[in-house]
């Protein structure tokens, strides 16, 4: 696996990249937009925006939700007090734990969900460059206002198209990391 590193001075540029990346075969899983600025005029700038965060923090909810509903009344009953004609289940009293294993139960599925994508207990590709740091001339021209990087994740034999594509796009700076060329 080589990992290529373009410095591109504009949006423009880095959405003409994208799209010639793309016409090459290379998937949107393989390419990473590098930006101080939000992309968001740009279809480059909704590259692995997909998520499933939400549905694992529901899911989580629900967990702690039906979890805490059945500890409260399940104590409630196999201990029953005397409560002078009132019920044995009291669900005011429940509904103050029953949220806060509900929101508990959302917080750490979400953790652990971020956990998850971010790669930190999961098993990495060993044979893809680490991503970070960006190569020096690259990151002498991250000051530069408006200046994003793109990095582009492929094997060898694609990596020659990719840095010709990248350079015709408009890159200031192309730098291979990886295999040697």
């Amino acid at each position: 696996m080589s990992a290529i590193y373009a410095l591109y001075p504009d949006g423009d540029a880095a959405q003409r990249a994208v799209n010639g990346l793309r016409q090459a075969g290379l998937s949107d899983s393989a390419i990473t937009v590098i930006s101080d600025q939000p992309l968001e005029a740009y279809e480059c700038g909704d590259i692995d925006k997909e998520t499933r965060i939400w549905y694992i923090a529901s899911i989580g909810g629900f967990l702690g939700l039906a979890g805490s509903t059945w500890l409260t009344r399940m104590t409630e009953l196999a201990w029953p007090l005397r409560t002078g004609n009132m019920p044995i289940v009291s669900w005011w009293p429940n509904l103050i734990v029953m949220f806060e294993m509900t929101m508990l139960g959302a917080i750490v599925a979400t953790f652990g969900w971020f956990l998850w994508e971010s790669g930190l207990v999961r098993k990495r590709d060993r044979s893809a460059p680490v991503p970070a740091p960006v190569p020096a001339p690259v990151a002498a021209h991250e000051g530069d206002p408006g200046s994003l990087c793109l990095r582009v994740r492929c094997r060898g034999d694609e990596a020659a198209q990719a840095i010709d594509g990248m350079r015709s796009a408009g890159a200031i700076d192309v730098q291979r990391r990886g295999e040697a060329l």
